[in-house]
């Protein structure tokens, strides 16, 4: 993985550059800041007005662990599409798999109602309900370490076996079929017939679609990681501006046709 700013990566981005091209990317830690509550994050307004302006060279989609009505309220804007809960929910056509997997998501939530509620559990273990997945968060409890164990141990125990995503102090539970960030954006960049795609995140969950390695999909990270599979990297979460700053002026230069128009 090299810096996207190095000679190499600027040559990646300028061939990437292309009349239509999906610009899709992650919510938090990518567009907007990490927060210590996740309800107070919002889409700054420098962003917003560079996502805006990038919108009429290419479509914009963003692609996030948060359910659709949550991201919406945080955007301050309508990109082309929103997809929530880690690709499991807002992708057309897949209406009936969504579905399953929110009766799966009902499943976990009273199995895991019910185990939290016996004493070993810390109290500061909370559970959001994503309606499409469930995220397990215990970042405010005593001994972050034990917590961790005490709740992969009951993951184990549920039915259906969920798959088990672990980000920063939280565990995302996902149904174990094919549906993920990186199946999502293959069906967004065929929806908008691009014929290729940026895709920038900044965790476990964007890995689904750093591992796809396709020629047609330029991966960027936030931050180094040397687990990571992204192509390229930004080296801190606020060098997004001069990625989005790089993709407007390159794409205005390659006198690409107005979107919105289209």
């Amino acid at each position: 993985m090299s810096p996207l700013f190095s000679d190499q990566g600027l040559r990646r981005l300028e061939h990437a550059i292309a009349d239509g091209l999906l610009c899709a990317f992650d919510f938090d830690g990518t567009l907007s800041p990490i927060v210590a509550r996740p309800e107070d994050a919002r889409l700054p307004d420098n962003i917003r007005e560079r996502l805006l302006t990038l919108g009429r060279y290419s479509p914009i989609a963003i692609i996030t662990g948060r359910s659709v009505e949550d991201i919406r309220s945080r955007l301050g804007f309508t990109p082309d599409y929103v997809v929530g809960n880690h690709g499991l929910e807002g992708v057309p056509g897949w209406e009936n798999l969504a579905r399953e997997h929110e009766a799966a998501c009902q499943s976990w939530r009273r199995q895991l109602e019910d185990a939290l509620a016996v004493p070993e559990f810390d109290r500061g273990i909370q559970l959001e309900d994503k309606r499409y997945s469930m995220s397990v968060h215990y970042r405010h409890v005593k001994d972050v370490e034990k917590s961790a164990s005490q709740l992969e141990k009951l993951f184990a125990a549920l039915s259906p076996a969920p798959r088990i995503v672990a980000g920063k102090c939280v565990f995302n539970l996902l149904a174990e079929d094919r549906c993920h960030k990186g199946s999502a954006l293959v069906r967004l960049m065929d929806l908008a017939g691009a014929p290729g795609a940026l895709y920038v995140g900044d965790d476990v969950t964007d890995e689904d679609v750093f591992l796809m390695r396709r020629g047609d999909v330029l991966s960027v990270r936030i931050e180094h990681s040397a687990d990571s599979a992204a192509d390229f990297f930004l080296p801190h979460p606020r060098d997004i501006l001069r990625l989005l700053d790089e993709l407007i002026a390159r794409l205005d230069a390659a006198g690409s046709t107005n979107w919105l128009a289209k």
